[in-house]
């Protein structure tokens, strides 16, 4: 038996009955960690402070300071809410994570056409898995895309909060064989791609204006999209209040095929954005996104025939 299999299960009961807690102790308990995380560990603070800072050089740092520590609660706020869905009801989900406009997506769905959602790391991306209350089809398959954790123990645990409420998880190296086997089946499937993550050297294909950076993306979803003829949205998160969200889609197209190669994935950027600038400090911050250069890339590596080689004078490794 592996040491995953014998720890899983306390680790699992610890977790499970930590997220019976009612809210307002889980948030007194996110207070205290916001205090450690900050002003103790200061997790990550130079990351976070560079990326705002470089995103938003009109605001003061004043301005700066408060979208810093405000991300910081919500970070922490975000660690007990993720923990909070091993145990929600679908009732209570509903009254946390409230949906508008699914009537497009469920149009979608009604007339067999299949579904990309396609969002960000803002918060509380996590709960967007409620999407499977809303959406009704005796033939769909949900599939949250997502990277598998190193540790076995924590990536069973995000698999079972992610899953809680209907999902399934499907490892992005798994997802094309996903997708075919439930089109040869003759189901409509429903994928959530969480978009925004930084791309290693090696699959960086396109670069696009975000939030005043040229940024490298990921245009393996799209092009997944454009295979399967798939409806793409875009998840517009509003955070109301604390444990409180307004989850929107919007429709970005139904015909991925007939746009401009890459016209997806551009739009998907240019949402995200909008969507920050409304409340800056719902966003991830703490991730080094920008960490891979335009000039850099242009040094070391160069694009044949739609792959990305090192150059004979350069390193090859792609870190």
């Amino acid at each position: 038996m592996s040491i995953t299999k014998i720890i899983y299960p306390i680790v699992h009961g610890f977790f499970y009955l930590l997220s019976l807690l009612p809210f307002r102790v889980l948030y007194a308990l996110s207070d205290a960690l916001y205090l450690l995380v900050y002003h103790v560990v200061r997790y990550r603070r130079k990351v976070v402070r560079s990326n705002l800072a470089s995103s938003f050089p009109q605001k003061g740092e004043s301005e700066l300071r408060e979208i810093e520590r405000k991300f910081y609660h919500n970070l922490c706020d975000y660690f007990f809410e993720t923990l909070k869905m091993l145990s929600f009801s679908p009732e209570e989900m509903k009254k946390h994570a409230v949906y508008h406009n699914v009537e497009e997506m469920q149009k979608c769905f009604d007339e067999g056409q299949s579904i990309a959602f396609i969002m960000g790391h803002y918060f509380n991306w996590e709960w967007v898995t409620s999407i499977c209350l809303h959406l009704k089809h005796p033939e769909a398959v949900f599939g949250f895309v997502y990277h598998p954790l190193r540790n076995g123990v924590f990536d069973r645990l995000f698999i079972d909060m992610r899953s809680h409420l209907g999902g399934t998880c499907v490892p992005k190296q798994d997802l094309l064989r996903h997708l075919i086997k439930s089109k040869k089946e003759g189901k409509v499937f429903f994928t959530g791609y969480v978009s925004d993550q930084a791309p290693k050297w090696s699959n960086i294909h396109l670069w696009t204006p975000f939030l005043g950076h040229d940024t490298p993306v990921f245009t393996g979803g799209e092009r997944l999209m454009r295979k399967m003829n798939d409806a793409v949205f875009y998840v517009h998160v509003k955070r109301t209040r604390r444990g409180h969200y307004i989850i929107t889609p919007q429709l970005i197209t139904r015909t991925p095929g007939k746009l401009d190669e890459n016209a997806v994935t551009k739009k998907f950027f240019a949402l995200l954005e909008a969507n920050i600038q409304e409340d800056p400090s719902n966003y991830l911050w703490s991730h080094d996104r920008w960490k891979r250069t335009h000039e850099e890339f242009d040094r070391r590596y160069k694009v044949v025939n739609g792959r990305v080689i090192a150059r004979s004078d350069s390193t090859d490794a792609d870190s």
